[in-house]
């Protein structure tokens, strides 16, 4: 049973890191495969993202305690001992025997008395976390919080070493689980009835955060909402989308922004919502029908390419853009260990879309720049260089629910108890 779960989970983890596929499909694919129970499935997929959110932690302990060097442990060996460290460390209601046994009974013969030592002396030594020196701050980052040197440091370079630690701290903390209420079925208030202990948003109008444990099938079947932090409804805000507008969403998928600004226009007038892969446009459709918002139609298309001359002019765009995601660290662990600088190659996209969609906004209209990175050279630089380029536009000041913004918003875990996004807000001149 349990056992079943940690073999799963550990075959998941061995397709990850060897094939480099995504983490979510690599999981999905797995559990697809398995006959696990729904108890077992739920375990398995917490094995395996708790190896995955803290590798470079588990593998700082590994290779502190070994008597082998680093390069001598074999990827299995090693990848028996990650899952072994993290139900020690994570997983209170796992016994620490039945931590240790299991992954003794999996290890290769010749590895069986290896890693038999190195699990018991790390519980007898009280299960320390290890110390990298201090001196050497981005190690000491990467260790602590399990993120890439590369990352740690350019974090630094942007918010400064106390604040980046902060923040590290803050996306280590597993988030809870944020809706926005479908407002076209019934109110935030008539919400709160159906679902003990949820409570308000503290700055989305229409955010409700559900209690750990929430069942969530009911009331997604039921229409009644739809999956979305917080932050990503203050950016839906600032569109600021009215009953019989004409709504453009340029990278729409999977439709959680296009569906609140629908709401926002009590499912009259048109939002347009594009995006370039196919099979997710029929995500966006799905969920549109699921909530009752006919207003939505979705198409597929290079929002680069997308021009007034084919689609006509709108009264509000968003340009939700591809972004490096080092706001979302927290609901995506393999961000962790990327390195922001192989993120550069899209600069140029979140360019050309945020071109493309000021050609589609009428004079006088709205348009909505947005990422889920706290990095400047995709978000401040990006304004910047716009403005330059486009002199009919001008930013413009927004406020939600008490968070004011003079043009753009940076929003961060530790202050403001979202993920990390990005929000700037332009008027077409007119």
């Amino acid at each position: 049973m349990a056992a079943n779960a940690r073999e799963v989970a550990r075959a998941c983890l061995n397709r990850t890191e060897a094939a480099g596929q995504y983490s979510n499909l690599a999981l999905d694919t797995a559990l697809s495969r398995s006959d696990l129970s729904p108890a077992d499935a739920r375990l398995a997929t917490a094995l395996f993202y708790s190896v995955l959110e803290h590798r470079i932690t588990l593998d700082a302990i590994i290779d502190a305690r070994a008597t082998l060097p680093p390069s001598a442990i074999e990827r299995g060996v090693r990848q028996i001992l990650r899952l072994a460290l993290a139900q020690l460390l994570y997983f209170d209601r796992i016994p620490d025997h039945a931590a240790i046994n299991e992954a003794v009974e999996s290890a290769p013969r010749r590895s069986k008395g290896f890693v038999n030592a190195l699990l018991r002396q790390f519980c007898r030594d009280g299960k320390p976390l290890p110390s990298p020196d201090s001196n050497d701050f981005f190690t000491y980052l990467s260790v602590r919080y399990s993120v890439s040197p590369a990352l740690a440091e350019t974090l630094c370079g942007v918010y400064g070493k106390e604040r980046t630690e902060r923040l590290l701290a803050a996306f280590a903390v597993p988030p809870p689980i944020t809706v926005r209420v479908n407002t076209t079925r019934l109110s935030v208030a008539e919400f709160l009835t159906k679902v003990p202990g949820a409570t308000p948003a503290k700055h989305a109008p229409s955010g409700v955060i559900l209690p750990p444990n929430t069942p969530l099938s009911p009331l997604l079947e039921a229409g009644f909402c739809f999956v979305q932090d917080e932050a990503s409804q203050i950016a839906v805000a600032a569109v600021d989308a009215h009953p019989g507008m004409r709504v453009a969403d340029l990278c729409a998928a999977p439709g959680s922004k296009s569906f609140g600004i629908a709401a926002d226009m009590q499912n009259t007038g048109d939002v347009f919502s594009f995006d370039l892969h196919e099979n997710k446009i029929s995500l966006i459709r799905r969920g549109a029908a699921a909530l009752g918002l006919s207003c939505i139609t979705a198409e597929a298309g290079d929002a680069r390419r997308a021009t007034a001359e084919a689609l006509g002019t709108f009264d509000r765009v968003l340009c939700d853009v591809p972004c490096s995601g080092f706001g979302v660290i927290a609901k995506k662990p393999d961000l962790r260990y990327k390195n922001p600088a192989d993120t550069a190659g899209l600069l140029p996209t979140q360019r050309e879309i945020l071109a493309a969609g000021a050609g589609l906004v009428r004079p006088g209209g709205v348009l909505v720049y947005s990422t889920c990175t706290l990095l400047p050279a995709e978000n401040e630089e990006q304004v910047r260089a716009f403005l330059k380029t486009h002199p009919d536009f001008t930013l413009t000041p927004f406020a939600v629910g008490g968070i004011t913004a003079g043009g753009f918003l940076t929003l961060t875990p530790d202050h403001d108890g979202t993920d990390g996004f990005f929000v700037a807000k332009f008027t077409r001149k007119g």
